[in-house]
């Protein structure tokens, strides 16, 4: 079974420790760009979510590496744009677009 990774501040992984997610990394800015490539690689994670302020701060080619995952689907929180589309996200990780 594939799990829920968090990454983030503890103002950002608090409502989701609540919710019960195991993986949990509340992590300070010289954690976020190690730890996310920790996570990205671990086998057990089918969902990262990180926060958009965070996201903005990991190189580009990390980005890049991030936004282009299915495995894990990569889910950019508390943003706008392109990265934060859920729908495409969700159609990108499935194959199909749910909405039609």
């Amino acid at each position: 079974m594939m799990e829920l990774a968090v990454i983030g501040n503890s103002d950002f992984v608090t409502g989701f420790r609540l919710a019960g997610i195991k993986k949990i990394y509340e992590i300070s800015d010289e954690q976020l760009e190690p730890t996310v490539e920790v996570v990205f690689e671990d086998p057990e994670v089918g969902i990262l979510v990180i926060h958009d302020d965070d996201f903005s701060k990991l190189p580009q080619m990390l980005r890049d590496a991030l936004n282009d995952s299915v495995e894990p689907t990569v889910m950019i929180l508390g943003g706008t744009g392109e990265s934060s589309n859920l729908r495409e996200k969700i159609k990108q990780s499935v194959g199909v677009d749910l909405w039609k």
